[in-house]
């Protein structure tokens, strides 16, 4: 197919045409996620189980493996419309410095203060829980693009937040905590001495950089113990890749307007809600047999759940707290390096993801940090974006994919999510344009150590 020149460098769909309906990939599924499991029991969990901890309609949503679309109610919507639809923009200028046959196009989610998609999946989550009148609500955050969203949505709807913020990252980024707490949240750097599996972490490694596993714990303990109260994440469950359906859905419709179809889509994964909200219906089409899309998951050398983990039940989090899920893991134990992964440095994969992958519909591929920036540089001087270092891994992959179309000649369609900016990472920019940026990767023995537990 020749090079289609003539598409605009940045496509907005109207208001109109923004999705109404969220997409349920699972009901497309040939073989379903194995269920989460009862901690104690061992059996699949129940809605009322599940509900202890989360709002009882995403409980709901979350066991739903049969509804195929799902109305979007009209308060979400409306909060949408501030800042969807989300543009689809063509990255001319990085495919001439590639100069590469391929046509590249990236999905912009950092369009709004939380600097990211987390914002569509916080909307929803806090619409629910008013609904149900939850008076308070907690999280962990990792690299902070998720707390921020969430106290920006609980802002919104009125309601209470406590954010559990990963200490390293709590540490890189002290301006990610200031903004939650312009929009009322409170934000405890965790391991804490606030929860009772807080403390036990800290008295057996006093001076960890904690994980998203120890702040999930924590967040938790939390909410189960405060009256009225629920948790809420975002990443990995499947109600989230459910909430993160609309950006893939809107990307559907911008290519239907182009006359064009990704032949490749990448996306970077640490949770999975990005990469599963961005491939949800090219994904489907694939299922269906439909149209045939190479589907690329990039993952930091640092966290490599995927490329190197186990395909095992788990625990989601460090203090086994909550509901176990199949997914590649490479321990709930398992403390990542405090490198500039931020959000992407998360011991398992979502179980949609990980069904995916282990079924042969996806690939995966992992990157060290300082490649990674490479191409983060080289997009922002491209395109003049600044890239979030998340993000910055499926930039890394969808350049490879366009460097491959330039030596074998082929013009492929190629899609990558840009999940958000990188304007509170400056500290990551910082060490490596001094050149003192590393790398770490984790041992085949180190990742056996903490896998070693998890159930086949």
């Amino acid at each position: 197919m020749s090079k289609n020149n003539n598409a605009p460098y940045r496509l907005y769909l109207t208001e109109d045409q923004m999705p109404k309906q969220y997409y349920n990939l699972r009901a497309d599924m040939k073989e379903l996620p194995e269920p989460l499991l009862n901690p104690g029991t061992k059996k699949p969990v129940t809605l009322d189980e599940l509900s202890v901890v989360f709002c009882r309609e995403l409980a709901r949503q979350e066991l739903d493996n049969e509804t195929r679309y799902l109305d979007i109610p009209k308060e979400i919507l409306d909060m949408y419309r501030i800042y969807r639809p989300s543009p689809l923009i063509r990255a001319y200028n990085l495919e001439k410095y590639l100069d590469t046959p391929a046509k590249i196009y990236y999905k912009f989610e950092g369009n709004n203060t939380s600097g990211s998609h987390k914002l569509n999946s916080a909307i929803a989550q806090v619409y629910y829980a008013k609904q149900e009148g939850i008076t308070s609500l907690t999280t962990e955050t990792g690299a902070g693009q998720w707390g921020t969203a969430l106290s920006e949505a609980c802002s919104y709807f009125g309601i209470p937040l406590t954010v559990f913020m990963v200490k390293g990252s709590y540490q890189q980024k002290p301006f990610r905590k200031d903004v939650m707490r312009t929009f009322g949240a409170e934000v405890i750097p965790s391991p804490s001495n606030t929860t009772e599996v807080g403390r036990k972490i800290l008295s057996e490694i006093p001076d960890t950089t904690g994980s998203l596993g120890c702040a999930i714990s924590e967040a938790v303990e939390k909410a189960v113990a405060t009256k009225n109260s629920r948790y809420v994440l975002g990443s990995v469950l499947n109600q989230v890749l459910l909430h993160q359906s609309i950006i893939g859905l809107e990307c559907e419709t911008a290519f239907k307007i182009l006359g064009e179809y990704p032949d490749v889509v990448v996306g970077c994964a640490g949770g999975g809600s990005n990469l599963g909200g961005l491939i949800a219906p090219f994904m489907r089409e694939k299922i269906l047999g439909n149209k045939d899309t190479r589907f690329v998951a990039v993952e930091p050398s640092s966290c490599p759940s995927l490329t190197r983990g186990k395909y095992a039940y788990d625990f989601c989090d460090t203090g086994k707290m909550t509901p176990m899920a199949r997914m590649y893991t490479l321990g709930c134990d398992f403390i990542p390096a405090p490198n500039h992964a931020g959000g992407l440095r998360y011991h398992g994969m979502s179980p949609i993801i990980s069904k995916l992958y282990h079924d042969g519909y996806m690939e995966a591929v992992s990157y060290k940090q300082t490649e990674v920036f490479d191409a983060a540089v080289l997009f922002a001087k491209k395109e003049t974006i600044l890239p979030a270092p998340e993000s910055s891994h499926a930039i890394k992959g969808a350049i490879d994919e366009a460097l491959k179309c330039k030596e074998t000649g082929e013009e492929k369609t190629i899609l990558f999510g840009l999940t958000g900016t990188g304007y509170f990472d400056m500290t990551a920019y910082s060490q490596y344009l001094d050149k003192t940026m590393t790398d770490y990767i984790p041992s085949d023995d180190e990742i056996a150590k903490y896998t070693k537990n998890v159930i086949m």
